[in-house]
């Protein structure tokens, strides 16, 4: 099947705006400590679970996904040198990273200020190991962990390629997943520094999360090579069974965060159904190449990376207008979180829109030059 005859890639810019919208439903289903609703009474908690539960049918793990097909095209049809490639992306996500970095670090402030932990936040800036841990790991803010770890994956894309030739080798992110969550418990029981813990659960995980790579460029063999109109309808309905299945495999973690009010540990099946669900995911969109997917996707997708970044920001924001106002005490958690998510998702796409458009911040996510490209293009322009 020729490169012509291929279906665009509407489908897949539609996985890419429906995974945004998990992730920013994931993060407005919790209280405001990042629970679920401890406080509140179990039945309470039964909706912003149940809401929680969908949004993680595409999480942060599906953008690894997404990242990592993407690298899988860019490399096939341009095979450039190790160190270019790897320069290329400590550009697009290293220089926008340390801007967040630096962002994030004291935007925090605000809802410190706000619940009365700031002295606590001041603390973490005056030390030299929390920027370090900020940098290496993103540990300024819950969702900063993608980039550096999503660089470090992109280390391994040379390993990765072989699964282009030989799909069969995507399986084996079940291998290292596996790997990954039973050594990470063994150096959870271990009695180690916290922050050198830190760092060595990051590798367990890089080297888990490069089962991802795999799968993702297995899947770009796949569809590089073309699947007919009658096997791709196969793959959806496949891919949608397995996603149900590994939604059971998950309901007892979502089940013991509505008795206790407290996120446990994934561990078994609940694992294995939570991670392999993007894979699962994103068959299905694949399996729906032939639609009849509306232009709007691409256009709203541009902005999914914006939306990841900025997202954080529009709910503290919410947050703290919803606290400081005395209106959290007023309504229910479900109120809370449909509240939330209807102004967080718009929100984002907002920031990301208004971002997009102001020619010297567009690099902080991903949709215009840095600034020493801008200034050589000024130069270049100049002469």
């Amino acid at each position: 099947m020729s490169g012509a005859q291929k279906p665009r890639l509407v489908w897949f810019d539609a996985n890419r705006v429906c995974a945004a919208l998990g992730v920013v439903l994931i993060h407005s289903t919790t209280d405001f400590a990042g629970q679920p609703f401890a406080k509140a009474a179990a039945d309470d908690r039964v909706f912003p679970v149940v809401l929680r539960s969908i949004g993680e049918f595409s999480g942060s793990e599906m953008f690894f996904l997404f990242s990592l097909f993407l690298m899988a095209m860019r490399v096939d049809r341009k095979l450039p040198a190790y160190s270019v490639a790897i320069g290329q992306q400590a550009t697009r996500l290293l220089v926008p990273f340390a801007f967040w970095v630096v962002f994030y670090a004291f935007f925090r402030l605000i809802k410190a200020d706000a619940f009365g932990y700031a002295p606590y936040i001041w603390d973490q800036i005056r030390q030299p190991e929390s920027w370090l841990g900020y940098f290496m790991l993103g540990k300024v803010q819950y969702h900063m962990h993608f980039l550096p770890t999503l660089f470090a994956l992109f280390l391994f894309y040379p390993l990765m390629r072989g699964a282009t030739r030989y799909p069969v080798l995507g399986l084996t992110v079940f291998f290292t997943l596996g790997v990954m969550n039973n050594t990470q418990g063994f150096v959870w029981g271990l009695d180690l520094d916290p922050m050198l813990r830190d760092y060595v659960l990051r590798v367990l995980k890089i080297l888990g999360y490069v089962g991802y790579g795999l799968a993702a460029f297995a899947m770009y063999g796949l569809w590089k090579d073309g699947v007919p109109r009658g096997e791709s309808r196969l793959i959806r309905r496949g891919a949608l069974y397995f996603a149900l299945m590994a939604y059971v495999a998950t309901i007892p973690f979502y089940a013991t965060a509505v008795q206790t009010g407290a996120w446990g540990t994934r561990e078994g099946w609940v694992f294995y159904g939570h991670f392999l669900m993007p894979i699962f995911m994103f068959f299905i969109f694949m399996g729906g190449q032939y639609l009849d997917w509306s232009p709007n996707w691409s256009k709203l997708a541009r902005y999914t990376f914006g939306v990841y970044l900025v997202h954080p920001l529009v709910i503290d924001l919410f947050d703290v207008a919803l606290y400081t106002s005395g209106l959290s005490d007023a309504l229910a958690p479900w109120q809370i979180v449909l509240l939330r998510f209807a102004i967080a998702l718009p929100g984002s796409f907002l920031v990301a829109v208004g971002l997009s458009r102001l020619k010297p911040l567009a690099w902080t996510i991903g949709l215009g030059p840095n600034p020493w490209e801008m200034r050589k293009l000024d130069k270049a322009a100049g002469t």
